[in-house]
């Protein structure tokens, strides 16, 4: 069976998450069904990251394997047509090597976390940033946020429900850029690394942005790492201000020479 590698793009809020549910909507079910519209039958397909309820992605990969050849453009433009009116878009399409998988054979995934500062509420920016209604210091995040790059026990960055089998990471790049944009002043939480645990970047996010606020000094990030305990860490930040940006992989499957 040929296998396809799909880039997709999808705005997390009306879904239960990536993951398919018997009695609620996913990003996953949404694709299986649009698959069964071009070949009848049941449809399984893997993604690089298991996204949660209301998490966005840009960046998002998934395999499927078909029955057919399909020319990858023509399957793109086809799944785009039966996915409407689900805010889910193939962005790209290529075809795959049989032994390469979506997240097995990722190397790297990237996350984006905006958090935007001003007291209204956010209109256009809706669904997609968490509102906070005080200016955040990115000087004192950053330093906050040096402290948990490298490889560490991230238990207490973790949730409490997390199936990993172990808490140890390696986080390669936790960078906090401000950005000044139409809607107001945004913090950016870039985070990069191989692998994450469950609600990882939303538990650093909002730890930071007590940070930012001055709640917290930045090495008590430092003691709250050291502590390895759920206890320590700040407020879980909102899913609405995460996005999947990016799965790396040793080649790029969507490359074309």
């Amino acid at each position: 069976m040929p296998r396809y590698a799909l880039k997709v793009e999808y705005h997390g809020a009306p879904f239960s998450g990536w993951q398919r549910q018997a009695d609620a909507p996913s990003v996953q079910g949404a694709i299986e069904a649009a698959l069964a519209r071009l070949e009848p039958g049941a449809h399984t397909i893997a993604a690089a990251g298991r996204t949660d309820a209301g998490v966005h992605a840009r960046g998002q990969v998934a395999q499927a394997d078909l029955a057919r050849e399909w020319d990858p453009f023509r399957l793109s433009e086809a799944l785009n047509f039966h996915l409407k009116p689900h805010p889910v878009a193939i962005t790209a399409c290529a075809r795959a090597p049989d032994d390469w998988h979506a997240r097995f054979s990722a190397i790297e995934r990237r996350y984006l976390y905006r958090i935007l500062c001003r007291r209204a509420p956010p209109v256009l920016e809706g669904g997609q940033v968490w509102r906070v209604s005080r200016p955040l210091d990115p000087a004192a995040m950053r330093a906050g946020a040096a402290h948990l790059i490298g490889r560490h026990d991230f238990t207490t960055f973790r949730s409490s429900i997390c199936q990993a089998d172990s808490p140890v990471r390696t986080l390669d790049a936790l960078d906090v850029e401000e950005v000044e944009t139409p809607a107001g002043p945004e913090i950016r939480l870039h985070v990069r690394a191989r692998s994450f645990l469950h609600n990882q970047v939303r538990s650093f996010a909002g730890t930071l942005e007590r940070v930012g606020a001055g709640a917290w000094a930045p090495d008590d990030v430092a003691a709250a790492l050291a502590a390895r305990d759920r206890a320590a860490c700040g407020p879980v930040a909102p899913p609405g201000g995460l996005t999947l940006a990016h799965v790396g992989y040793p080649a790029d499957p969507f490359t074309t020479e």
